[in-house]
């Protein structure tokens, strides 16, 4: 009997724990509820609201789903990159800031259960002004609290664009604009119509160019016949027209004969080439590689823009006589791809872009808080850890979302990075194409990817016993109890300068660096080091800070450990025969005057050949001469100018345009239109278009000839928050880097040096309509089919209504405007616009380029 029970007594336990496991295994499963079909939507309703430099928005919540959204469990995430003010959410839900831009919503006891069809109405209130479809918050995704650690993306936001522009109510505030084709069009209308045969047929512009009447027939039976030193060069021209004719031109070192020749002459300057084109031969004279290379280019960009679109077999190439050299040494372009990542053949693609452009280097940010982009073999963390974003609150497996990127870790473009392999590869292809690559390793600021993936090596080695090992690489302080915010509204991106782990750190990072340079043979003369956007209250509450103060006489203030950082790093580079890059707070120092914090030139580092990005010329923010003045002082500058080259910047201010405009908004014409030597000159309107008050540059520096001599160069620079693709990335670079390209190799033109203004603004307006032209019937076009194509932005169209007749143009001539009539939006193969369209009722007009691509509709009613 005892027998009897004692196996019914154990048959109860396993049923029971089976019904507990059941049970248990249950509560622990999320709830059946599909979050792709909770739809997010955002608007603006009001700026300057409360009559205050603040904007009140929308987040609606509809559920789409089939299933209820239950009153609680569940938390929802999403990236904003506004601050939200505190205790003005409205709605059943809690609104909390966790780190950087990355935000929380949970509902509150009074939120009721959502079914189907049901929405939830989010509204706040946020610091500043919203206006552009950039301001809206994105990558929302659901989180269960029984399954904390994954991450349910949501819908895409959905951004309610307005239906009528806002008006202003309060004289001077931002507003939302729209598009409005009338302006456009009186804009467009000072751009006169050239004729292709009458435009000039090398681009940027040559320092001396002449026509002749003579022309050369190229064909792929045309051999190269060149000096053994340009057998690379050769090749890489034979490899450039094979993808016009299909086949391969032959290069030798002699023959004669119709031929293209490259000949060396020593007495050319070391970017100098001249060309040559005849009805019998063309001829490519240079010194050195470099000089080849960019006559090479030339030679390329005098061909006809459709040569790419189909194999052809034989080319017309007119002829010309030119001699040419570049106006400054460094032609730069920044690449962002930290906060969002961009993959290596894209990478290729815009060295392809800035070798046929003549720009030669490429200023890679590898690193920021969001991401750590390329592999450093002996720290495997920083990719791990540093170069996936998925949704995660402790950073121990990944970081977390930002910018959108969701909480998936293999999300493009959140996560990625280059192997040590890819980036091998990247520098060749960069060093064949004459452009240098200077890496940015981003201290002491904006290291967060690094900060974390070195906390993750640390709690693994301490772990494992290895205290020595672990603390290396370790690059914060584990007791700093230090309260600071950065510009990105993070608390703990900052790498502690005081601790000696941090310099080994960095001494690593560099030989792995050099170590690659060396492998692919390419050119490594700086690292750039960042140096920006640290924050006020960093290393005040460390301990290993307070200790070296109090160690070291020479130390008075937290604020020297800025110094003794960059100190150190440049000691670091120096031992390695490289010289220090960083952004222009490395060359500034904090000084007082009449009791008040002031920046100025640190007369400590002058001497060391230390060269600085300067961009810090925020219209009215009182550093519009800075880089005038670093340059005086006798740094090394290279304009970075956020006015004119931040091509992260929208093009307008029209709500549906991209961008950040924090600092400018920047359409092709800003970097075309910037005079590097005296940006002043012809700097007369605001961000929004308001004339400046005359005394804006009163009492600015003014640049001097020892100056203009440290002037190294100028830099377009492509932040990358809202680069979510690479056809956004072309959509941000094109057109605006050929107005760069334009303005760092062409000669001064006539306009940025007459004095007389009323002739100056004359002179101007006859290049911009030549420019805008070259760019419209020659550039463009070329740029829809060379290295694949490129997906750069089309313009939308200007059109008015006048004497009962629509009549519309283009800001660049040449691109092709197509209309409807019929209420439908136009596509490729709507009706072309050749004169004022005289149907009445709803016009509709679109531009597009040869391969259909279609910009923006604009809409007029001809009544």
């Amino acid at each position: 009997m005892f027998l009897f029970l004692n196996q019914q007594f154990k048959l109860f336990l396993v049923v029971s724990a089976a019904m507990l496991c059941i049970t248990l295994t249950a509560w622990s499963q999320a709830p059946a509820f599909n979050a792709k079909n909770l739809l997010v939507s955002w608007e603006v309703n009001e700026n300057n609201y409360q009559n205050k430099a603040q904007f009140l928005s929308t987040i609606t919540l509809n559920n789409g789903a089939s299933e209820a959204l239950p009153a609680t469990g569940w938390k929802i995430y999403f990236n904003f990159n506004r601050s939200i003010i505190p205790g003005s959410v409205r709605g059943a839900v809690t609104l909390q800031h966790l780190n950087g831009d990355l935000f929380q919503i949970t509902p509150r006891a009074d939120f009721k259960r959502m079914t189907k069809g049901a929405s939830l109405r989010i509204s706040f209130i946020t610091t500043g002004a919203a206006l552009n479809l950039t301001d809206a918050p994105s990558g929302f995704y659901l989180v269960w609290d029984k399954t904390p650690q994954k991450g349910l993306a949501l819908s895409p936001v959905k951004v309610k664009v307005p239906a009528a522009a806002q008006p202003s109510t309060t004289p001077g505030s931002p507003v939302i604009t729209l598009v409005k084709p009338g302006v456009l069009y009186q804009q467009n209308k000072i751009i006169q119509d050239i004729a292709p045969d009458n435009l000039p047929k090398i681009f940027p512009t040559p320092v001396s160019y002449r026509e002749t009447s003579a022309s050369f027939t190229l064909t792929s039976d045309i051999p190269i016949i060149t000096a053994t030193d340009y057998y690379p060069e050769a090749e890489m021209l034979a490899e450039d027209l094979a993808a016009i004719f299909g086949k391969k031109i032959e290069f030798k070192s002699n023959g004669s004969g119709k031929a293209i020749r490259l000949v060396k002459k020593e007495d050319l300057g070391p970017e100098a080439y001249d060309l040559r084109v005849t009805a019998q031969e063309i001829t490519i004279t240079a010194a050195t590689p470099a000089g080849m290379f960019y006559g090479m280019q030339s030679l390329k960009t005098l061909l006809p823009a459709n040569a790419w679109e189909l194999k052809l077999k034989s080319v017309n190439v007119p002829g010309v006589e030119v001699s040419d050299y570049p106006r400054f040494d460094h032609r730069a372009v920044m690449l962002d791809v930290a906060r969002n990542f961009q993959p290596k053949k894209q990478v290729f693609k815009l060295l392809d872009l800035m070798a046929l452009y003549k720009l030669n280097v490429l200023h890679f940010h590898l690193n920021d808080d969001e991401g750590w982009r390329v592999e450093i073999v002996p720290i495997p963390e920083l990719t791990e850890i540093g170069a996936k974003r998925a949704h995660t609150l402790d950073s121990r497996t990944n970081l977390p979302p930002s910018y959108g990127s969701g909480p998936e870790g293999n999300n493009a473009p959140g996560s990625g990075f280059y192997t040590r392999s890819d980036f091998i590869q990247i520098l060749k292809y960069a060093r064949d194409r004459n452009i240098k690559v200077i890496p940015e390793i981003e201290t002491p600021g904006h290291a967060r990817a690094a900060i974390k993936a070195m906390d993750v090596r640390y709690a693994r080695l301490m772990a494992a016993g290895k205290k020595e090992d672990a603390e290396r690489y370790l690059l914060r302080d584990v007791n700093d109890k230090s309260d600071y915010r950065s510009v990105q509204n993070w608390n703990d991106n900052v790498i502690n300068v005081a601790m000696p782990s941090v310099y080994n750190f960095l001494e690593k990072v560099v030989d792995e660096v050099r170590d690659m340079y060396q492998e692919a043979g390419a050119p490594l003369q700086t690292i750039h080091f960042g140096g920006d956007e640290v924050p006020a209250g960093v290393w005040v509450k460390s301990p290993v800070v307070q200790k070296l103060l109090q160690e070291d006489e020479r130390f008075t203030s937290v604020d020297d450990m800025w110094y003794y950082y960059f100190r150190k790093v440049n000691e670091i580079l120096k031992l390695r025969n490289l010289y220090l890059s960083g952004w222009e707070e490395v060359a500034m120092r904090k000084t007082e005057i009449e009791g008040q914090k002031h920046y100025i030139p640190n007369p400590d580092f002058v001497n060391e050949n230390i060269h600085v990005d300067v961009w810090n010329n925020v219209l009215g923010g009182g550093s519009e001469d800075l880089a005038y003045r670093l340059a005086n002082a006798g740094y090394k500058v290279v304009l970075s100018n956020v006015t004119h080259q931040y091509f992260d910047m929208a093009y307008d201010k029209t709500f549906e345009e991209p961008g950040f405009y924090w600092g400018s908004f920047v359409d092709v014409d800003k970097p075309f239109k910037f005079i590097p030597y005296n940006y002043y000159k012809n700097t007369t309107k605001d961000k929004f278009s308001n004339p400046l008050p005359k005394s804006m540059f009163v009492g600015k520096e003014r640049l001097t000839d020892f100056g203009k001599n440290n002037i190294v160069g100028i830099q377009g620079l492509l932040w990358s928050e809202t680069v979510i693709s690479p056809e956004r990335m072309e959509y941000m670079l094109l057109p605006k880097l050929l107005g760069l390209a334009e303005r760092a190799w062409a000669p001064d033109p006539d306009w940025a040096i007459e004095k007389d203004t009323t002739k100056s603004e004359a002179l101007y307006q006859q290049a911009w309509s030549r420019f805008a032209n070259i760019l419209g019937k020659r550039e463009l076009p070329r740029l829809d089919y060379f290295s694949g194509g490129y997906q750069y932005r089309l313009p939308p169209v200007g059109a008015v209504v006048q004497n009962g007749q629509v009549s519309a143009n283009i800001q660049l001539p040449g691109l092709t405007i197509r209309y409807t009539t019929d209420g439908t939006d136009p596509t490729f193969r709507s009706r072309i616009y050749r004169e004022p369209i005289t149907e009445t009722g709803t016009v509709k007009l679109r531009a597009f380029s040869r391969t259909g691509r279609g910009g923006k509709v604009v809409s007029v009613i001809n009544q």
